[in-house]
C-alpha cells in the first residue's frame, strides 16, 4: 500500500461506492482504523497522453471544504487472522451539490484517507494511506453548477 507519497488515484460518479479488500499479511486484532475525507479543488488537471492518467504538474488548489469522518461503517469484513479488511470509500463524498461537466477546471478531488494504528506495539504504530477521488459529472448525480460558489467553499485566495 506504499507510505505517504503514494496517493492512489481514482475517478468516479459521485453515486458510486468502491470496496478495497487491504491484506496487511499479518494478524490485525490489535489494529484500529480511522477514515477520513476532505475535498480540495484544483483550477486545472490534465491527463498524461501516453497512459491516460490525471497529471497535477500544472495543478494548483484554489480551496477546499471541511474534513469529514468518514465513519466506522466503511470498514468490513474484517478477517484479523488473515489480515484482511475491507474499505469503502462512500458515494457523495464530495459535499458540494454542484459539479461542472468541464473534466478539466475547476476539478473537486476528495481525498480519502485510510489509518491503521497498531495498538499491541509499545510505541504504538500509526501509519495510512491516501486515495485521491476524482469526481466525474454524471447527470443527475448534482446539479450543474460552480463549485466555486458553494457556501461552504473555502476559498484559499
Amino acid at each position: 500500500m506504499g507510505g505517504a507519497d503514494e496517493v492512489q488515484v481514482l475517478e468516479k460518479f459521485p453515486s458510486e461506492q468502491t470496496t478495497f479488500t487491504y491484506d496487511f499479511g499479518v494478524d490485525i486484532t490489535n489494529y484500529t482504523f480511522e477514515l477520513d475525507a476532505q475535498t480540495i479543488v484544483v483550477d486545472t488537471l490534465t491527463y498524461n497522453t501516453s497512459d491516460g492518467q490525471p497529471n497535477f504538474t500544472t495543478s494548483s488548489v484554489l480551496g477546499y471544504f471541511a474534513n469529514v469522518d468518514v465513519g466506522a461503517a466503511n470498514v468490513s469484513n474484517r478477517n484479523n487472522s488473515a489480515g484482511t479488511v475491507n474499505i469503502t470509500i462512500p458515494s457523495q463524498l464530495n459535499p458540494s451539490n454542484v459539479l461542472m461537466p468541464d473534466a478539466r477546471t475547476n476539478v473537486p478531488i476528495t481525498v480519502f484517507s485510510v489509518a491503521w494504528t497498531d495498538t499491541g506495539t509499545t510505541p504504538q504504530v500509526t501509519q495510512a494511506h491516501r486515495w485521491a477521488v476524482i469526481d466525474r459529472y454524471k447527470p443527475g448525480d448534482k446539479a450543474v453548477g460552480n463549485i466555486l460558489a458553494d457556501t461552504s467553499f473555502v476559498s484559499l485566495t
